[in-house]
């Protein structure tokens, strides 16, 4: 029995440049995708980051609006001014409740207009200070609507990370990514 010898005369494939130019599209395009991949987590991360401080800011926002701030049954104006929101849960008396805030509460921790949580946004107490385990510091203000400072007043919550803000607290304290900034008008009603 007599081997059979083929003969291949047909001689397709890739030569060494189309393989190399092959190979250099594809590492271009993986890394690509991989600086596309890293782009899209920091920027899920911010945005999940910007969500719970936009939570946080909202808590405080119903908290202070759910205080007394209306009209008694003689028609009298009455305000709570004696509620503590700076530790959770709220405390009767010992706070600042719907009192007008100094001007800069928004800028530095202002004690009765701040507290601070952990990063599972537990409240750990207010005071001028940070305690350990400080995550988010949260602000407020209440100040009384110049055109009608008697029935009306304007509630700020300012949500931040603990970190320095650089020139952010300066002037009418400006509000950065990840942090979160409500403003509402609050106004008297008859009970």
């Amino acid at each position: 029995m007599a081997l059979a010898k083929y003969k291949f005369n047909n001689q397709s494939g890739f030569t060494l440049i189309e393989t190399l130019v092959a190979t250099t599209i594809l590492a271009i395009a993986l890394t690509s995708l991989a600086q596309l991949f890293a782009i899209s987590v920091q920027n899920n991360l911010v945005a999940r980051n910007s969500s719970f401080a936009t939570i946080l800011a909202m808590q405080k926002m119903e908290q202070l609006r759910g205080l007394t701030y209306g009209f008694d049954t003689l028609g009298l104006p009455i305000t709570d001014t004696s509620t503590d929101t700076s530790v959770s849960p709220e405390a009767a008396t010992g706070g600042t409740g719907l009192a007008p805030s100094p001007s800069n509460t928004l800028r530095a921790g202002t004690n009765g207009y701040v507290d601070y949580l952990n990063a599972n946004g537990v409240s750990l107490g207010g005071g001028t200070v940070a305690p350990m385990g400080t995550s988010y510091i949260r602000r407020w203000m209440v100040e009384p609507l110049p055109t009608n400072p008697n029935n009306t007043i304007i509630l700020q919550v300012l949500v931040t990370r603990r970190r320095d803000r650089g020139t952010a607290d300066a002037g009418s304290v400006s509000r950065q990514p990840e942090e979160a900034r409500l403003i509402t008008v609050k106004t008297r009603k008859a009970q």
